[in-house]
């Protein structure tokens, strides 16, 4: 895992992904109404990914990001279909460390009686 601190929107981040950092499969977690649009912009830049959507919080919280989010959703689509939108940051390569060992649970010191409870 790993921040893309010039991805201001999910159109650049999808982009950057695949042409910054290499990635061409990869999981998208964020809000279950965004992982929807983040989806189709994987899926018109040749990317395969798969997504976690959190769970929604009650609309009383979140009635203002999800009006934002149908206004995003049609923006992607003329970014996608009309205005051939890019990225406003692209950079040079980054190469991730993906060979660095995974963690497993047999990596983990052991819990105490007192946390797991």
């Amino acid at each position: 895992m790993t921040a893309d601190y010039a991805g201001r929107r999910t159109l650049d981040s999808v982009v950057r992904a695949r042409d910054i950092f290499g990635q061409h499969h990869f999981t998208i977690i964020s809000d279950k109404f965004h992982v929807y649009r983040a989806l189709f912009l994987c899926d018109r830049f040749g990317i395969q990914a798969i997504a976690y959507g959190a769970p929604d919080l009650p609309w009383s919280v979140s009635v203002r990001t999800r009006l934002r989010e149908y206004g995003a959703r049609c923006k992607a689509v003329l970014d996608v279909y009309v205005l051939g939108t890019q990225p406003r940051f692209r950079g040079q390569p980054i190469t991730l460390p993906v060979d660095a060992p995974v963690a497993t649970d047999t990596d983990a010191p052991p819990i105490s009686p007192a946390v797991q409870k």
